[in-house]
């Protein structure tokens, strides 16, 4: 989701709740997305690749942690005088128990519409590195940004409290309609996609796309370990397959590739890719003196690469 969905959501629940400081949540919604001052160490270090966007204050703990640290800071005075400076208005957040417990509801809501979209999130973390996703949403929504940023502009801008409440209801409205929509449309494109199992393929599993009504739909052979990628489109219900990937691929001898696989498994930069895969499949190939192994994701949306190669000497 969006920064501004983010503020809002806990800000308007708070403001609606009777909160004298929902501002604090509203807060607490955008901290964990200051993550990506962080992304410079899981660069220079890969094996630290929980420090990215989406990644280690993403999670229930550090998010807390996060969220802590982040209202301490913006409630200095001199930051909160540049603030007041920057917005023409006058702001105020005290650091206390209280607005540390509303900037963690903020966190909360944050990370419940971040499970909403595509990608996953490492909630357990550091007791565990697995990613939880719903899959409803695409990481953002072009019209859902759009509408968020001009509830914000009215919020902020001088008008009557009435007409302010009206929109805010509205918003909430417009975020379980297409929360609402998008798994409508999930569940068909499974259903419909279903006729297509059969005693090789039985597992499913379909991820939005920026376009709502166009989903990836995998399926999956876990006795040959092959996958299928489908194009499916929910105006019309066609569906169009885009390809067929083996798990592990090997050219060459067999146990050896294996062997080498495992050894490249265990590099920081291929558990970093794992890590961030929807799919991870393996091509790898023997050449005189090494293995050639290429790891890649058929099913990667996002901003990064999907795909890398490493090299395991004989």
């Amino acid at each position: 989701m969006d920064l501004f969905t983010h503020f809002l959501v806990p800000f308007i629940i708070l403001f609606f709740l009777g909160c004298k400081n929902p501002l604090a949540g509203g807060l607490g919604g955008i901290s964990i997305d200051f993550d990506v001052v962080l992304v410079i160490i899981g660069f220079l270090f890969p094996y630290l690749f929980i420090f990215s966007h989406r990644g280690i204050t993403h999670s229930l703990i550090f998010g807390f942690i996060t969220a802590i640290i982040f209202l301490y800071i913006i409630s200095r005075k001199p930051v909160r005088r540049l603030i007041s400076k920057a917005i023409k208005r006058d702001f105020n957040i005290d650091f206390n128990w209280k607005t540390i417990t509303l900037a963690y509801f903020g966190v909360l809501m944050h990370l419940l519409l971040d499970f909403l979209t595509t990608g996953g999130l490492p909630l357990f973390y550091p007791f565990s590195l697995a990613k939880f996703s719903g899959e409803i949403y695409y990481y953002t929504d072009l019209i859902t940004t759009l509408v968020s940023l001009s509830v914000l502009i009215i919020i902020y801008l001088k008008i009557n409290l009435k007409y302010k409440k009206i929109i805010m209801i509205l918003f909430l409205i417009m975020l379980i309609l297409f929360g609402g929509i998008r798994a409508y449309e999930k569940n068909n494109a499974i259903n419909s996609m279903e006729s297509s199992l059969n005693e090789n393929f039985t597992e499913i599993t379909a991820y939005p796309t920026s376009d709502t009504f166009i989903w990836k739909v995998v399926l999956f052979d876990p006795k040959n370990q092959k996958y299928e990628l489908y194009d499916y489109y929910n105006l019309n219900g066609s569906k169009n397959l885009q390809g067929s990937y083996n798990k592990i691929n090997i050219t060459g001898n067999y146990s050896e590739g294996m062997k080498a696989i495992a050894e490249a498994d265990e590099t920081a930069v291929v558990e970093s890719f794992k890590w961030d895969s929807f799919y991870t499949c393996v091509n790898a190939q023997e050449q005189a003196s090494q293995w050639k192994i290429t790891y890649f994701d058929f099913l990667a949306t996002h901003y990064r690469s999907n795909n890398i190669t490493v090299y395991v000497k004989k």
